[in-house]
């Protein structure tokens, strides 16, 4: 039975999921609107409005939306208009089973579901193409690519939804059905229930936080205060300077549960009676509580502030930039109760590091005046608090035309021991200079009598392998340029570094690219990772179809992950990965193969497992990996595999029976940081 839209003649209306009326809990929802501030009376039109139907709290719900930030500006593009809402919610199915979801509405407007309230796991979303309507429609009439392809839901399972109504030019809606087992054919809909006044994505945890998050506070003490979720009756608080003890709500971070919304530190009978350390960032989360609701207790975000140093931090341009313009301003963030500054500038790391007597200055900025191109430079700022000097670090910057591009970027970490150290060479180069250390000070220093000097190579050559590297250690390295033809030859360039990580890294999926060949810099994903591609015995399909081949957004750590495709109809799916290092898998005595994967619930849950050498397969202990949706660590102990671990050929990720192949289901997976760790990591 199709059922018609009933639209307000000025209003966006939103409507709401059916409800199950099977006994099991149906879902709630969270009508929110945003509004242009430009849009004369709108929002008073629309608390005044009679005809509009069930406002539960009056104008409460409109008076906390800040206009217009509360726009998400993913959505927006300007001001496009005067209109925009948005429904939030969660649903129960009935039943499991296929579900077909509509929606209806114009401009764009846009639905997903989600087994995770912030989106990160999306089971589905569909999209209203960009065309105007007005009046009444009925669902039969609406174009199939309105209608979402069936996705597999299990019963009892929450899910999240929201539908976005994102512009519109004349007062229509928006409005999504569904239909599927326990509900019918569909689309069925229904008007939403109101759950809350309180608008946002965070109803239900601790919003608005006082400081706000990422604050700096010129004080030793606070009075931490924010605004309480929709259910709340009491309060979990943390507070710590450790980040990861916040995190993970350890006893030493947790202050204890409190009815009261604000909370003080640093202060004689409170937690840091001393006062808070200057110098010091401070993490804090509000966990709300109550007892009678079973989604109790919801987690809060991790908030933080900042005590400034004493001295001159926060320089910009940022320490080590490069391609600065040679007219740049200087300046920086003023140090705890700072009231007098002391530049010190020049092209000499040790004359600007053990410069005195410099002029003070009532401003943090300074202007250098017209610099060289091509040439990195070197300035200090002490801070002068009354009491006493406080000497700043010596930050440093490359002019336009200059060295630049260092890979790996400059301060990196957990860097493979066997490192190919790439670089964009300056616009007047002909030939470099590499200079390579583990103590800074002799690589800033030395020159081509030093043991830092490589070597010089041409233009054309911007590479240098330094060989197999120790673990966990800092290097420094240098590129100084030439070019005979010019009086400023040679450029001396800025030193940068990276630190090698403490374990081995067997693919951390950073290093492939975009570039097709024939171009010898090629080096796309699934040209090492070798899947199903024409093997009909075999489904994996590895990388996207088009760039980016490596997956982008959905990563562990770094800029890039393995997206993996698996259809089992063939039996099973298999991608292959061969080693020229780590081979020997005995190094520093290693014992554990660590594998981030991550797959969804809409996956077929097949066997997840990883071979060495061809043939030696260890299974994931949960036959329903790959329906995890979440970002999850596999350790395998490497004796497991039985094999001669000195000599460590392919590794291979695979889904379904390797041995015994049997047709099954589908699903998409993704794979990042693949390391081996040794006993005491």
């Amino acid at each position: 039975m199709y059922k018609k839209l009933i639209y307000l003649a000025f209003f966006v209306l939103v409507l709401g999921l059916v409800g199950i009326t099977n006994g099991q809990p149906t879902g709630e929802f969270l009508l929110e609107w945003w509004f242009d501030i430009g849009a004369g009376n709108a929002v008073n039109d629309l608390i005044n409005n009679p005809n509009y139907p069930d406002n539960p709290t009056g104008s409460a719900m409109l008076d906390s939306v800040e206009l217009p930030t509360t726009k998400p500006a993913s959505l927006w593009e300007g001001d496009i208009d005067n209109y925009g809402a948005r429904l939030q919610g969660y649903i129960y199915p009935p039943a499991t089973g296929d579900y077909t979801f509509w929606i209806t509405g114009d401009n764009g407007s846009q639905f997903w579901l989600s087994t995770n309230f912030d989106s990160s796991n999306m089971v589905m979303t569909c999209e209203v193409p960009g065309t105007q309507w007005t009046g009444d429609r009925e669902w039969d009439k609406f174009p199939n690519d309105q209608k979402s392809a069936p996705v597999t839901l299990e019963a009892g399972q929450k899910y999240y939804v929201n539908v976005w109504f994102k512009e519109g030019s004349g007062g229509d809606g928006v409005a999504v059905g569904w239909g599927g087992p326990g509900i019918g054919e569909g689309p069925e809909v229904i008007s939403a229930e109101y759950i809350s006044p309180v608008t946002g994505p965070t109803n239900f945890i601790a919003t608005n936080p006082s400081p706000p998050d990422a604050d700096i506070l010129e004080d030793t003490w606070v009075s931490l205060s924010w605004d309480p979720g929709a259910y709340a009756l009491s309060h979990n608080v943390y507070f710590a300077d450790n980040l990861d003890d916040v995190v993970a709500g350890a006893e030493s971070a947790f202050r204890g549960n409190q009815p009261s919304t604000y909370y003080v530190v640093g202060f004689p009978g409170f937690p840091y009676p001393d006062g808070l350390t200057i110098g010091t960032t401070y993490y804090w989360r509000v966990d709300e509580v109550n007892d009678t609701h079973p989604d109790s207790p919801w987690k809060g975000n991790i908030w933080s502030f900042t005590i400034p140093p004493k001295k001159a931090y926060g320089p910009s341009p940022a320490d080590a930039a490069e391609l600065v313009d040679p007219n740049v301003e200087l300046s920086w963030e003023i140090g705890f109760g700072s009231k007098l500054h002391y530049m010190y500038f020049g092209d000499n790391f040790d004359e600007v590091n053990n410069a005195t007597g410099g002029a003070p200055l009532g401003f943090a900025t300074y202007t250098p005046g017209p610099l060289k191109l091509a040439k990195t430079y070197y300035w200090r700022v002490d801070e002068f608090d009354i009491i006493a000097t406080h000497k700043g670090d010596v930050w440093s910057f490359t002019t336009e035309g200059g060295v630049a591009g260092p890979d790996p970027s400059n301060g990196a970490v957990d860097i493979t021991q066997t490192p190919i150290l790439t670089w964009t060479p300056g616009v007047y180069a002909a030939s470099h200079q590499i200079y390579f250390g583990s103590d800074k000070e002799l690589v800033r220093n030395a020159d081509t009598g030093s043991p830092e000097y490589i070597g010089t190579g041409d233009l054309g050559a911007q590479s240098y392998k330094p060989g197999k590297l120790e673990w966990n250690t800092t290097y420094y390295w240098r590129i100084d340029e030439l070019n005979n033809a010019n009086a400023d030859s040679p450029w001396t360039g800025p030193v940068w570094s990276f630190t090698t990580a403490n374990f081995l890294i067997v693919d951390d999926f950073e290093s492939y690219n975009d570039i097709d060949p024939p171009d010898p810099q090629s080096n796309r994903i699934f040209e090492a990772w070798l899947d199903g591609y024409e093997i009909p015995t075999n489904g994996a399909l590895v990388g996207n179809e088009l760039p980016p081949y490596a997956e982008q957004s959905i990563v562990h750590s770094g800029i890039q992950s393995m997206p993996y495709f698996y259809d089992n109809s063939v039996g099973y799916s298999e991608a292959t990965l061969t080693l020229t290092y780590p081979r020997d898998w005995t190094e520093k005595s290693v014992t554990t193969l660590t594998i981030w994967f991550r797959g969804g619930s809409a996956n077929a849950a097949e066997t997840l497992y990883v071979a060495l050498n061809g043939s030696a397969v260890v299974n994931h202990d949960n036959p329903n990996a790959a329906q995890i949706a979440t970002w999850t660590q596999w350790n395998i102990d490497l004796q497991s595999f039985g094999v001669n671990l000195a000599n460590v050929n392919t590794i291979a990720l695979g889904l379904g029976n390797k041995n015994n192949p049997q047709a099954g289901g589908s699903g998409t997976m993704y794979f990042d940081d693949i390391r081996l760790y040794a006993p005491s990591q």
